[in-house]
């Protein structure tokens, strides 16, 4: 049975419909945010990269709420909220730590995977997406774009 490690609350400056999380040793990070980052507005939620993680938000700039979950094994689908996008992927950490990226550099707050030398298994769940775009064109809102991004390791 899976059992959650660890629960972060971290906030997100959104810049240009993207953020990341990535390596913290950025040295290890073959192409480090946002290089070769696909900029269309109609993609996926979640992209794997080498090491990194690009996530497209619906709003051009504002503060996306992110709530990070290490868990011991694969957790069940989450049903708590009407979840408005999905994505499923895959990230190894040699630090076991993953820092918030955004287009102008290194954001506050950082999730501690706790696994150095880890391939994680990552499941992300967006809400909000439809009123941070409505409001992207009014002001910046906060907190309104909600992401739940759940890592286990793969070999469990």
């Amino acid at each position: 049975m899976a059992e959650l490690v660890a629960r972060e609350e971290i906030r997100v400056s959104v810049e240009f419909h993207a953020f990341a999380l990535q390596e913290e040793d950025d040295m290890e990070v073959p192409a480090p945010f946002p290089e070769e980052r696909a900029e269309d507005p109609g993609a996926d939620l979640l992209t794997a990269y080498d090491m990194r993680l690009d996530f497209e938000s619906a709003g051009h700039t504002h503060e996306a709420a992110l709530t990070a979950e290490v868990w011991s094994s694969e957790p069940s689908v989450t049903g708590d909220e009407p979840w408005e996008a999905q994505g499923e992927a895959e990230i190894f950490s040699t630090t076991g730590i993953l820092s918030v990226e955004t287009m102008s550099g290194v954001g506050e707050g950082r999730v501690e995977l706790g696994r150095p030398g880890t391939l994680w298994k990552v499941r992300a769940y967006c809400s909000g997406r439809a009123e941070a775009a409505r409001l992207a064109a009014v002001d910046m809102s906060v907190g309104v774009e909600r992401y739940l991004v759940q890592f286990w390791p793969a070999s469990t």
